[in-house]
């Protein structure tokens, strides 16, 4: 699958992105933060990565960044499907690298994947952060989830052991009839959440 949002172009990753890949994931800033990424990450990580089959239902995409010299690796993004008890059948996962970092790509790139999530028709997204990263949590708030439940113990990989860890949940309003499921204001415009 192909994205194109308003900064971004998402798309699946290819053997020839291995390389970029390995160097944007070879950065233990980004890997602690992130459940399913093994640190260190190593160039054979990469390639197992982008041999990987997709999944119509669960799409995972690299986030680019277009640019005068070609679209360059800023992140990744997805789709799978939900492990961690929230309630969903799709869990949303995302990373940046550093440099990426503080820009709005992150709401932007996750927006463009929540839409394709309501046209594959998930009726509910869930998606976790560690706690000692707030500033995914305040991407998944102001993409419309609500916190679901208290904070509970998740492994990572990148970590090697288990941390505190905030769940999420995003419901996609099908019938349309909750006025006040509407997303709070200045959230982008990817369904309402239900109470």
């Amino acid at each position: 699958m192909f994205i194109r949002s308003e900064r971004l172009f998402l798309r699946p990753a290819w053997p020839e992105d291995v390389a970029e890949l390995h160097a944007a994931l070879a950065d233990e800033r980004v890997v602690r933060h992130l459940a399913r990424v093994p640190w260190p990450y190593t160039l054979e990580h990469a390639q197992d990565f982008v041999s990987r089959p997709q999944d119509r239902r669960y799409p995972s995409m690299l986030i680019t960044l277009p640019g005068a010299r070609g679209a360059r690796v800023i992140g990744g993004i997805g789709l799978h499907e939900d492990a961690t008890g929230v309630d969903a059948p799709a869990h949303l996962g995302y990373w940046l690298t550093p440099e990426a970092w503080g820009r709005g790509y992150a709401t932007e790139a996750a927006s463009a994947v929540l839409r394709l999530a309501r046209t594959l028709r998930h009726p509910r997204v869930g998606a976790h952060h560690f706690v000692d990263n707030p500033a995914s949590g305040r991407v998944l708030e102001k993409l419309g989830f609500r916190a679901c439940g208290s904070v509970t113990e998740r492994f990572s990989l990148g970590r090697g052991e288990c941390a505190p860890s905030r769940g999420y949940l995003l419901r996609f309003d099908t019938a349309g009839d909750c006025d006040d499921d509407a997303p709070p204001e200045g959230s982008p415009e990817i369904g309402k959440r239900a109470a």
